[in-house]
């Protein structure tokens, strides 16, 4: 069975307004944030230490350049961004 989770998607997007230029250099600094925080675990969780398969000079690259890909790409939807973003929002307007 597959769980179609886009509705709750869009409707956390909905809530989350970027109106300024201030607050668009905001978003992309709390996405870039959040997609180093993916990075990171996506480094540690896929570590193949034990591989079927033998190792070459390009694994370690090939693995780096995956990783950086699917952080940038999942960044923004894990809530990590809208959180900080928020918090940073309300620190600058106080």
């Amino acid at each position: 069975m597959k769980i179609d989770n886009s509705l709750a998607i869009s409707s956390f997007n909905k809530n989350f307004k970027v109106d300024t230029l201030n607050d668009k250099k905001l978003k992309e600094s709390t996405d870039a944030f959040e997609s180093f925080l993916v990075k990171k675990v996506l480094d540690i969780s896929l570590k193949q230490e034990n591989s079927i398969f033998g190792k070459d000079a390009g694994d370690k690259i090939y693995n780096s350049m995956y990783n950086d890909t699917m952080s940038k790409s999942l960044s923004g939807g894990f809530g990590f961004s809208k959180l900080l973003f928020n918090f940073l929002k309300e620190q600058q307007n106080s």
